[in-house]
């Protein structure tokens, strides 16, 4: 008996622990929203998170959004086995996440309303902001299912290949305005943490 107590004890801890790190994560400011920063557009990405036609093997049809958030990458599933591949950056640690939505909504210059729960984290940040240079959101959003999470530009794409958002997905402003033009409302995106086997 005393080793199931033993064991037990020592799962109890284990949980206790893993709560307490996500606790942790929850409670960090948020990274790469600056509000009134204009975006440096002569910024250049490193070769790995630019914009490139690449072999892409899926059973997903042409025309839907896979977004691989361990390789922080969007793609777009093109005819003949190939995808339109983006550099993207995504949710830090303790706000990734998975799941398969539908695009409900684009906005070109979106205006930014942080949720509360950002606001709580960061009471600095303004509670209405409207769109243009200096907004945290870009050049265009798209909406992802009745989620508060977005694929956005952004006005810092020094965070490129990074983990720093609260769970949304952003791209430099000349990507998500291609991608903005190529993508209809409805269209299918799959989230995934690990790449497609």
């Amino acid at each position: 008996m005393s080793d199931f107590r033993r064991l037990t004890g020592a799962l109890v801890a284990a949980i206790s622990l893993i709560l307490s790190a996500q606790h942790a994560f929850a409670q960090q400011p948020d990274r790469g929203d600056e509000p009134g920063l204009v975006a440096d557009d002569s910024y250049e990405l490193d070769p790995e998170w630019q914009k490139q036609v690449v072999y892409y093997r899926t059973t997903e049809a042409p025309g839907t959004i896979i977004i691989s958030t361990t390789e922080r990458h969007l793609y777009l599933v093109q005819p003949g086995g190939r995808a339109i591949r983006y550099g993207i950056g995504v949710g830090r640690d303790g706000f990734q996440w998975q799941g398969l939505v539908n695009i409900t909504n684009k906005k070109e210059w979106p205006d930014w309303t942080p949720p509360s729960e950002m606001i709580q984290r960061q009471p600095y940040l303004p509670r209405f902001m409207a769109g243009g240079p200096g907004n945290p959101l870009g050049a265009r959003a798209m909406y992802l299912g009745t989620t508060v999470y977005r694929i956005h530009g952004t006005n810092r794409p020094d965070t490129i290949g990074t983990k720093v958002s609260s769970g949304c997905f952003r791209l430099v402003n000349n990507d998500v305005a291609d991608l903005y033009d190529r993508v209809p409302v409805g269209t299918k995106v799959v989230i995934r943490q690990k790449p497609e086997l």
